[in-house]
């Protein structure tokens, strides 16, 4: 496949977007999750792309697209995506999507719901959990400046590690270099006002989608990813929930042929 893949460019309102491009058919529009850019599809692409023509952008800020000084949103997102749909003249497609990818695949399938002939949504960020206020205060305590939450953790770890915490610690210190390496997500997810957040959540509107959707989550996902997918399926009408075997929180890279097979049941 790798052989056939064909890298681009192009330039919208607000910045160029850099996608990967494969095989032929049916369109399946792939959008990265928070920590990733679009290579996280390749994978599962792999295994797709000799039945549909597979589109994996970066979304703006990410990977190898453009990241301009601008204030960055699930509604600025959205409208890369629609720009960048309409000049491929993609009028309609699948939407396979990972965490904040997911939240903005759902908020485009709620704002063109005739563009959209379903979703694929694997750990969709965009809804309100009961965890969320909890990890947005942990992420802001994460990365404030100065850095005092990373000395804390690391002058406190020979301590916890004896004490049987160094999972704990080593999940914070995992998430905050996650946090650091992603500013774009990070601001989308955390470093924006709580308000304006929650003005972005999809869950009033959740109901209304009329397109089939298939939630995928992993048998060993977290507390807080199982959350979300379980409260996309069960606000969205016409929406399917199942559980991948193994699998964790980054399905695309785990499980590819799982993936992959889902999808094709799901868009015959």
């Amino acid at each position: 496949m790798y052989s056939l893949l064909r890298n681009s460019r192009v330039k919208l309102s607000v910045g160029h977007i850099f996608w990967r491009e494969v095989g032929q058919g049916p369109s399946l529009v792939f959008l990265h999750g928070s920590w990733d850019d679009s290579s996280q599809w390749l994978p599962t692409i792999e295994h797709l792309s000799p039945y549909y023509q597979c589109f994996a952008p970066d979304l703006l800020g990410f990977g190898d697209s453009e990241r301009p000084n601008v204030h960055y949103s699930i509604d600025l997102e959205v409208e890369c995506l629609a720009q960048y749909l309409d000049t491929l003249k993609l009028q309609q497609v699948y939407l396979i999507a990972h965490s904040v990818g997911g939240w903005v695949a759902a908020s485009y399938a709620i704002k063109y719901p005739d563009r959209v002939q379903g979703l694929v949504l694997l750990a969709p960020e965009g809804v309100q959990v009961g965890h969320r206020r909890a990890r947005w205060q942990t992420a802001r305590w994460l990365i404030g400046q100065p850095p005092l939450a990373f000395w804390l953790l690391r002058s406190i770890y020979p301590i916890a590690k004896l004490l049987g915490y160094q999972n704990k610690i080593d999940g914070l210190l995992k998430f905050r270099q996650q946090l650091m390496q992603s500013p774009i997500a990070m601001q989308l997810l955390f470093r924006r006002r709580r308000a304006e957040i929650t003005a972005e959540l999809v869950d009033d509107n959740l109901p209304s989608l009329k397109v089939p959707v298939l939630v995928l989550q992993g048998s060993e996902d977290s507390i807080a990813v199982s959350s979300l997918c379980q409260s996309y399926a069960a606000q969205i009408p016409n929406s399917e929930l199942q559980f991948v075997s193994p699998g964790e929180s980054n399905l695309p890279q785990e499980v590819p042929d799982i993936v992959a097979k889902y999808i094709r049941e799901f868009t015959k």
